[in-house]
């Protein structure tokens, strides 16, 4: 695309963000100009934060990473209505296992059958992070897990001090 920005979204909950999504946002800010980490809202999930509190704690990894071509935008609305708002070209998707791809390659068909100018990109996960899903982070912490190898310093804090908020489950 010579001559043409490359803007890229990272869309997600990020509930809480990930040492995965750190490596996704970290790699996929090398793949275009401008980088927009998508915080957004999953009626299927029950977050543990807030959309601000989601879209902060997203601010704060993006900076202690140093990505200088990365942007944290909340939003709340069809993900290729907001990739086109955002005036991008490329969605970016992380990929952990098999099941990822199953549900991500369906997800991309549907996108490209929105709006076929955008192309979604698919980044592997590091070896070393595939097993990680916020989803299993926050059960983890629940049951009173250590998340320490998850997230990072500042985001297990956060997530402890939640998990205290709201109680704890189960017996330790």
């Amino acid at each position: 695309m010579p001559g043409k920005e490359r803007v890229g979204i990272y869309p997600g909950t990020f509930d809480p963000i990930t040492l995965g999504h750190a490596d996704i946002i970290r790699r996929g800010a090398k793949l275009v100009d401008r980088l927009i980490i998508g915080v957004t809202t999953n009626s299927s999930k029950t977050p543990m934060f807030t959309p601000d509190e989601r879209i902060e704690m997203v601010r704060a990894e993006v900076e202690r990473l140093g990505v200088p071509n990365a942007d944290v935008v909340g939003f709340n609305a069809l993900l290729m209505k907001f990739a086109e708002r955002q005036g991008a070209n490329i969605i970016i998707r992380g990929l952990r296992a098999v099941a990822d791809f199953e549900y991500e390659y369906q997800m991309a068909g549907m996108n490209q059958q929105l709006s076929a100018r955008i192309e979604t990109v698919f980044l592997m996960a590091d070896v070393s992070l595939q097993p990680i899903a916020s989803r299993l982070v926050k059960e983890i912490a629940r049951f009173g897990g250590e998340i320490a190898p998850f997230v990072s310093p500042q985001v297990r804090d956060l997530v402890e001090a939640r998990v205290q908020q709201n109680g704890p489950k189960g017996d330790y």
